[in-house]
């Protein structure tokens, strides 16, 4: 397949089927030999997602008809070709004829000249078409009315910074292990390689760079001297405050950055990773296999004790919940498309369940890390004070850092603020 019918296939299971893009990606890439042909349909299937709100509204003003359902794929070549016009360095010919092209790849001959005929509408009428969808509440702040809603009344002065944070490209940030080298000493092997880079302020293993590039050309990758880990997710192994020869828990683990992290910073831990997917228990295992490290890997519910859980408590445990992942969507711009306001109630009664799971496991003066990439206030602060009501033994810990926003438990982190991606954490210690 070339790699706009790639492209069009992936988006069309995105959007219409709601299925994840982590899960659709990787299995649509590998049908391309050529790294160029990987990295351009990529590149469509992550643009067309930032912009989809305005792609989708332009072409609907395009057509004289709306199309059929069953020819959603036919739509999504359409996106394609817009954004390649309006957002891409392709030669106008050359995009307006591959995507016709791809459309007769997919047996849809009878969309060629539709195709045709709506590009290069566009390329006379581009201007008129985006004025007037820009108006358009939807277009204007490219997030469903639901979490638009969620987020004035949770953000009522922030909204529209995490709103246009949130279209923007996430950078590629990268944690140094500490075991073989820092921060500073890696951006120079960077430099030498080509890469330029920056330190991240507040995150001593932290660089980011200036451009992305493959994982491959990263000095040191395959040996482990370096991972990719957004800088907001790099707290935690800091916040959890470990000591060798503790016994910790990392619950909801996959797919193992911060467990490597946790390793990183304070060899000699007992630790076990836990995930309630088979398949993503198998990644936080081949993560540390790359990087040297070892840790005890189940696949269990971690709310189901009776399934994993040997009665012996833990001195720390950091609980990454499921989540909305509202805070992570300039980098995984699918969300938008997959998630619904009814899963809000449904992740919220997950998280209480697991943390009064998991309560019952942590030593007395021992700590809780509670972690979400969600900017909702249900799953964050206010799941946090209501389990606080309710656990008399537990207790918060203030998180002595000045990333992000203080709530009135734990801190938040809005995507952009220093680059990272949005972030809770809480830290709870139960008394003796």
């Amino acid at each position: 397949m070339s790699s706009r019918v790639v492209a069009a296939h992936v988006l069309d299971q995105v959007v219409r089927a709601h299925r994840s893009l982590s899960v659709l990606l990787p299995n649509g890439l590998e049908t391309l030999e050529q790294p160029a042909d990987r990295a351009f349909a990529s590149e469509i299937i992550y643009g067309v997602l930032r912009d989809y709100f305005l792609l989708d509204a332009c072409v609907s003003q395009m057509l004289d008809k709306p199309l059929r359902r069953k020819e959603s794929v036919v739509r999504m070549l359409l996106l394609i070709g817009l954004y390649q016009l309006n957002s891409m360095r392709v030669p106008a010919y050359a995009a307006i004829k591959e995507t016709a092209d791809a459309a007769r790849e997919l047996g849809k001959n009878w969309a060629v000249g539709l195709i045709n005929a709506v590009l290069r509408r566009w390329q006379r009428e581009a201007d008129r078409h985006l004025a007037a969808v820009k108006a358009y509440p939807l277009v204007e702040w490219n997030h469903p009315q639901w979490l638009l809603k969620r987020l004035k009344k949770d953000w009522p002065e922030q909204w529209q910074a995490i709103a246009r944070a949130n279209r923007q490209r996430a950078p590629m940030t990268l944690r140094v292990n500490q075991q073989h080298s820092n921060a500073a000493e890696y951006r120079a092997q960077l430099l030498h390689e080509g890469i330029e880079s920056e330190l991240l302020t507040g995150c001593d293993n932290a660089v980011v760079l200036n451009k992305p590039v493959d994982v491959t050309c990263l000095p040191g990758f395959t040996t482990g001297l370096v991972s990719v880990q957004d800088g907001a997710a790099q707290l935690a192994a800091t916040l959890l405050d470990c000591s060798a020869g503790m016994r910790v828990l990392d619950a909801c683990a996959a797919p193992g950055g911060k467990t490597a992290h946790i390793l990183e910073l304070t060899p000699g831990l007992e630790l076990l990773a836990l995930d309630s997917d088979a398949q993503r228990a198998s990644r936080v295992s081949d993560t540390l296999e790359r990087l040297g490290l070892n840790a005890t890997i189940k696949s269990a519910d971690a709310a189901r004790l009776d399934e994993w859980w040997d009665g012996h408590l833990f001195d720390r445990i950091l609980l990454d919940v499921p989540c909305s992942a509202t805070g992570v969507i300039r980098r995984h711009p699918d969300i938008l498309h997959l998630r619904e306001e009814r899963d809000i109630a449904s992740l919220t009664r997950i998280q209480a369940e697991i943390l009064n799971a998991l309560w019952q496991t942590l030593k007395p003066g021992g700590i809780m890390l509670y972690a979400t990439c969600s900017l909702l206030k249900d799953e964050n602060e206010r799941q946090l004070t209501g389990f606080l009501s309710r656990q008399s033994d537990a207790k918060e810990l203030l998180i002595d850092s000045n990333q992000g926003h203080p709530a009135s438990v734990g801190r938040q982190i809005l995507p952009g603020e220093n680059g990272m991606d949005g972030f809770y954490y809480a830290r709870l210690m139960k008394s003796g």
